[in-house]
């Protein structure tokens, strides 16, 4: 008997007593708190809308939550539908994610985070629309006018639900235009607009100058915006805005410039030759 009892493992013995009371333990708090939960009252709501767009706000959120569920403040937290209110919330276009939770002192947290708009559409029949980062439709709000850039003309994509992904490649290709131009001090500041012309070429619209830069489409992108680059660089300052009526950088390895009067100039070797 002796013998056996020397031979137990006290130290894993009591390893396992030890497992079995937290256990125990997790499991009488886990009730603790079940019950508070099914007696405890929302004693508030907060609301935080993230992102720098401001198509909805606290109030939107706050009135939205009252219509569709009720006054929260007062009610049971068993009685309050945390993830309907999310799944609610996520339903709108303007918003890309939603956390919706108490807080220990019974306080609900409800996080928004907005979706980020980078190009207003408005088609050839006046139709508009927002393109999100990712390349949703997002419809157009009187509330809220995002600062970003518009792009217009011989544009035939339009606009039929929210979040829609953007389909043909033209306007694929704008969207590729502003975000290899956003981060960059130069275009960033002498982009004002996308025009499409009646080719459906892709022109730029400057800030300075009154010449058309032709980009045609978003192929070579880096290598056309490196061309106009050295336009701006190395010729504009020495003609002058007013030069030229086209910058054209369309076909590779090219920058063609047309004066008024049918004139073009070879801007890498700067030789002109006559437009036949």
């Amino acid at each position: 008997m002796l013998n056996r009892l020397r031979n137990i493992q006290w130290r894993q013995v009591g390893y396992f007593f030890l497992a079995l009371v937290a256990l125990v333990g997790i499991g009488m708090l886990m009730s603790l708190v079940t019950n508070k939960d099914q007696t405890q009252v929302c004693s508030g709501l907060n609301v935080i809308v993230e992102g720098k767009e401001t198509f909805i706000d606290q109030k939107d959120i706050s009135t939205m939550i009252q219509e569709k569920f009720g006054s929260v403040i007062g009610k049971s937290l068993s009685d309050i539908p945390l993830h309907g209110i999310e799944l609610e919330l996520k339903k709108s276009p303007y918003v890309s994610h939603a956390d919706v939770h108490v807080e220990i002192d019974g306080n609900m947290q409800v996080v928004v985070k907005q979706r980020e708009v980078i190009l207003r559409v408005i088609n050839q029949h006046n139709q508009e629309y927002y393109v999100d980062a990712k390349g949703h439709k997002i419809p157009v709000t009187l509330k809220y006018v995002p600062h970003v850039l518009v792009a217009t003309g011989n544009i035939k994509e339009g606009y039929k639900k929210a979040l829609d992904p953007v389909k043909s490649k033209l306007v694929k290709d704008l969207v590729r235009i502003v975000e290899e131009t956003k981060d960059n001090e130069l275009w960033s500041n002498q982009i004002v607009q996308l025009f499409v012309n009646d080719i459906g070429d892709i022109e730029i619209v400057p800030r300075v100058g009154a010449q058309q830069l032709i980009l045609g489409n978003a192929d070579s992108l880096h290598n056309k915006l490196e061309r106009l680059t050295n336009f701006y660089t190395h010729i504009l300052p020495k003609v002058g805005t007013e030069a030229y009526n086209k910058v054209n950088v369309k076909y590779g390895g090219q920058i063609i410039c047309e004066r008024k009067g049918d004139w073009f100039i070879d801007s890498l070797q700067m030789k002109i030759s006559k437009k036949l």
